[in-house]
C-alpha cells in the first residue's frame, strides 16, 4: 500500500517529457546527476536538484541515499499471461503446437484458487524483482484466476490491468467458457475491481480462434457498456494462427477485419504482436488508434517473425513494448528492450537507448493511456520508481570504466543488466517487499 511517511529518494534522476527523436534531443527528458524526488502518500511531490528539494523539505525528513545509482519511472509491461509463469522456457516448435501442449494443461489449474494465490506471489515478485512496477495480464478463463491476479496486486499497492480470458472453442473443455458466461463473468469481475484501489480491468477475448462470433460480440457489448476499459487479444503472430483465423471466418477481409466487425477496435485496444500486417490493416489501425505491442523475446523464442517498429509508427500507429512471458522468455524489460534491439538491428532499424528507455516508461504508459499517473517522475504521478545500477555485475563494471556518457551507460544496462541491475523498486513510494 501507498506509504504514508515523507522520504527523500536521492540519486540520478532520468524522466521523460516525449519520445526522443535522436541522441541529441535534450529537450525529450530531464536528467539531473544530483536530484531527489519528495516522496508522500504514495505520490512524487516535487522534483529537482537535491539541494533543492532538501531545502523545501520538511525538517526531520528521510532521506533515502541512492547515489551514484540512477532513479527512473517504473517499467511497464503490456502485454503478459499470468497464468503461464510455469510455463516459461518450455521447448516446443511454434505458437498453436505450444498453446497446446504446454499452455492450456497449465491455465486448467488456475480452477483452484490456491493454485491461483501461490502463483500470484511468485509472478509478482519477479516482476518487481526486475522493475516492473505494472502490467497487462491475461488471466485464466476461472474467475479464480483474476481474483488472485488483482488481490496480490491490490495486497502490494501495485498499478496493474488484467482480465479474465474469454474462450469458448478450439481449447480443453475445463477451459472453455460460454458467450454468454464469458460475458457474465467478465461483467462481474470488472463491476468488482475496476477502479477498486489501483486495479484497472481489462476486457479479454485471447484471440478469433479461440472464440466464436457470439463470444466476440459479447466482449464489444462489454466494450461498449465500458469505454473507458482496455481491451486486450492477440493478432499475425503466426502463419499457421492467420490462415487458421481465415478458415474459421471467411467473410472477413483480413484478420484485423473480424475484431474490427465486432467493435473491438479503439485508443484503448492492445494488439499483441502484428507481425505479418496488410497495408489495410495498418490503415484500420491508424484510423481507429489502436496499439501494436512488440513482443520480441516471444516472437524469436516461437520463431514467429519480425515487428516492424519503423514501419508501424511511419504509418501513425502507437506502439508499445512488453514481455509475453510466457512465450516470452524473460520477466525483464531490459532484456526485453536487448532483444528488441536486436530484432530491429535485423531490419535496419537502429534505437537508440533513450528511445528504450522512454518506451518502457512514459511511452508504455502513453499506450495505455496512463501517463498522467505513471511511467514519469512528474510532481503529481504515483510514485512507482526504479533504482538502476549499471555496475551490478563484473563484466558491466569493467565496461562502465569506458562510459563516458548517459546514452552509453543506458545502453550497458539495456544490453548487459537483469535483475541483478535492480537496486530497489518503490510502489507508491514503498520499497517493494519480495
Amino acid at each position: 500500500m501507498a506509504d504514508q511517511s515523507i522520504k527523500i529518494l536521492r540519486g540520478r534522476l532520468l524522466t521523460f517529457q516525449t519520445c526522443p527523436q535522436g541522441p541529441d534531443d535534450v529537450s525529450a527528458y530531464s536528467y539531473e546527476p544530483d536530484g531527489a524526488l519528495l516522496i508522500s502518500d504514495g505520490k512524487i511531490l516535487k522534483r529537482g536538484t537535491y539541494s533543492d528539494v532538501l531545502t523545501n523539505a520538511p525538517d526531520g525528513t528521510q532521506v533515502v541515499n541512492h547515489q551514484p545509482h540512477l532513479i527512473v519511472p517504473g517499467f511497464i509491461d503490456t502485454h503478459i499471461h499470468f497464468p503461464q509463469a510455469q510455463v516459461i522456457a518450455s521447448w516446443a516448435d511454434q505458437l498453436l503446437d505450444w498453446l497446446n501442449d504446454y499452455t492450456f494443461p497449465a491455465e486448467i489449474r488456475f480452477a483452484e484458487k490456491a493454485h491461483g494465490k501461490r502463483i500470484a506471489s511468485e509472478f509478482y515478485n519477479a516482476l518487481l524483482s526486475n522493475g516492473t512496477t505494472t502490467a497487462v495480464a491475461y488471466c485464466s478463463s476461472h474467475p479464480n484466476s483474476v481474483d488472485a491476479y488483482f488481490e496480490e496486486a491490490e495486497a502490494r499497492g501495485m498499478l496493474m490491468l488484467g482480465g479474465k480470458t474469454m474462450m469458448d472453442r478450439n481449447a480443453p473443455p475445463e477451459l472453455c467458457d460460454t458467450a454468454q458466461s464469458s460475458y457474465d463473468d467478465s461483467k462481474a469481475l470488472l463491476s468488482k475491481w475496476h477502479g477498486r484501489g489501483r486495479s484497472h480491468y481489462v476486457i479479454t477475448p485471447r484471440f478469433a480462434i479461440t472464440s466464436t462470433p457470439e463470444q466476440l460480440e459479447a466482449a464489444g457489448t462489454l466494450l461498449k457498456e465500458h469505454p473507458a476499459c482496455h481491451l486486450q487479444t492477440h493478432i499475425n503472430e503466426n502463419h499457421n494462427e492467420i490462415a487458421y483465423t481465415q478458415e474459421l471466418y471467411p467473410d472477413a477481409a483480413h484478420y484485423l477485419g473480424v475484431y474490427e466487425s465486432f467493435g473491438l477496435l479503439g485508443s484503448k485496444t492492445l494488439l499483441g504482436h502484428c507481425i505479418h500486417m496488410t497495408g489495410h490493416e495498418l490503415q484500420v489501425m491508424r484510423e481507429t488508434r489502436s496499439i501494436a505491442v512488440f513482443c520480441p523475446t516471444s516472437n524469436l523464442f516461437l520463431g514467429s517473425g519480425l515487428f516492424d517498429k519503423s514501419g508501424m509508427e511511419s504509418a501513425g500507429i502507437r506502439t508499445a513494448i512488453a514481455t509475453d512471458v510466457g512465450g516470452g522468455t524473460n520477466y525483464s524489460m531490459l532484456r526485453t528492450l536487448d532483444e528488441g534491439y536486436k530484432v530491429l538491428q535485423l531490419q535496419r532499424q537502429r534505437m537508440h537507448p533513450l528511445t528504450s528507455f522512454y518506451w518502457m516508461t512514459l511511452g508504455n504508459a502513453e499506450a495505455l493511456s496512463l501517463s498522467d499517473r505513471i511511467g514519469t517522475l512528474e510532481p503529481g504521478t504515483d510514485a512507482d520508481v526504479v533504482v538502476l545500477n549499471a555496475n551490478a555485475t563484473p563484466p558491466m563494471a569493467l565496461r562502465m570504466e569506458t562510459v563516458e556518457t548517459l546514452s552509453e551507460e543506458l545502453f550497458v544496462l539495456q544490453t548487459l543488466g537483469d535483475d541483478r541491475s535492480v537496486v530497489e523498486t518503490y510502489v507508491s513510494g514503498s520499497p517493494s517487499k519480495m
